[in-house]
């Protein structure tokens, strides 16, 4: 029934939804307004499952921009999407607007909620112990913009080099890949764990937590936070025990704060699906060079080129293969790019008339049947 009310909405606000069956499994939202210029998301489903999930709330105050890049199944990434930002919106209200603290609170207390539910759920569905999601949020509010991260999902800046509309623009990373493949990442868990030699394995062509997980931040993967967890005889049933005499993975986020300068033209948020294919750089040109309306889009194809290239394949050829199979020639993928256009005080005028909304990518792209999948995450909740 719900299905049915999109087209009207397609038509007002410029949506497009991932077809079943033959569809290419990519779902846009060509360019929205918010407080200070314009944004566009898109997501493109790989896993039988979609694990990413994606959204954006904008008021005239505040935007807040969120990617969560689910592990071990949905089950994180959609509690994250429906729980984190009413949080941060609590504890600013609490606190008298946005701060690192803020923040804190929100990353721990959604944490916290999901502990609870895998918790309750453990009887009925053991393998929610080792579901997972990275976590990337943006937040911009009175020309400031924060960024707080779990994971490897990033956030790149693209940035004039000189306050003329015409001068070249330079990728700006604003976010940590918490991915033990990184040699600083790795060294930073070997020295919380001096009395674990086998805490990072080289694994499978990559170097892994416990030769299980590469990132080493997330909301979820309780079996590798909670010790407890690997003991519980209903856990140790359905999934293997991992020795482990201390959390091996934290829900404590990254956070950078900076004030938005003239020179600041937009953000990528996305999932490491992107940057498995597009360097920083890449990726910053592609949005500079292009028109806006459909420029997240633009570079998720701009990746599946890439992944297709690799395997010297077509584009139309990768469009072509199924969820689940085509996880093995790229992940899920979403992008939200934010333009900053009116971070000057000049655009006072503007912010008054913004109103409020929210976008949020679907739950599963592919399936008739996503409102429902959503539901059911509702009901353990």
């Amino acid at each position: 029934m719900l299905r049915s009310c999109y087209r009207p909405l397609e038509r007002c606000f410029g949506l497009r939804f991932g077809a079943g069956g033959g569809g290419d499994g990519l779902w846009h939202m060509d360019l929205k307004p918010h407080a200070s210029g314009d944004y566009s998301i898109a997501v493109v489903q790989a896993n039988s499952n979609l694990e990413d999930q994606g959204q954006v709330f904008t008021s005239p105050s505040a935007t807040y921009v969120g990617v969560y890049d689910g592990h071990g199944g949905p089950e994180a990434s959609r509690f994250v999407n429906n729980h984190l930002f009413p949080y941060l919106h609590k504890f600013a209200t609490e606190q008298g607007g946005l701060s690192p603290d803020v923040i804190k609170k929100a990353f721990s207390a959604t944490e916290d909620e999901f502990l609870r539910l895998v918790k309750r759920s453990l009887p009925v569905m053991p393998q929610i112990a080792s579901v997972g999601s990275c976590c990337l949020v943006g937040a911009i509010s009175d020309d400031v913009l924060y960024v707080a991260n779990l994971g490897d999902s990033r956030a790149v800046l693209g940035r004039r080099v000189s306050e003329s509309k015409r001068s070249a623009v330079v990728a700006e990373r604003l976010s940590t890949d918490h991915n033990v493949g990184d040699e600083q990442v790795r060294k930073e868990v070997e020295a919380l764990h001096p009395d674990d030699a086998h805490v990072v394995v080289y694994t499978r062509g990559v170097w892994r937590i416990k030769g299980i997980i590469q990132v080493s931040r997330s909301i979820g993967d309780v079996y590798l936070k909670k010790p407890e967890f690997n003991r519980d005889p209903i856990y140790q049933q359905f999934l293997n025990p991992v020795p482990m005499k201390r959390p091996v993975m934290t829900a404590e986020p990254s956070i950078i704060t900076r004030n938005l300068k003239p020179q600041d033209s937009f953000l990528i948020f996305a999932s490491d699906g992107l940057w498995e294919q597009l360097s920083d750089e890449a990726a910053v040109e592609i949005v500079f060079k292009n028109p806006r309306a459909g420029i997240a889009k633009r570079l998720v194809r701009a990746a599946l080129h890439e992944a297709a290239k690799k395997r010297e394949m077509r584009y139309d050829d990768i469009k072509k293969i199924e969820k689940g199979v085509r996880r093995h020639f790229h992940d899920d993928i979403t992008v939200i790019v934010v333009y900053l256009d009116h971070h000057k005080s000049s655009s006072k005028h503007k912010i008054k008339h913004s109103t409020l909304g929210s976008t949020r990518a679907p739950v599963d792209i592919f399936s008739v049947s996503a409102d429902d999948a959503e539901q059911g995450l509702h009901h353990i909740v």
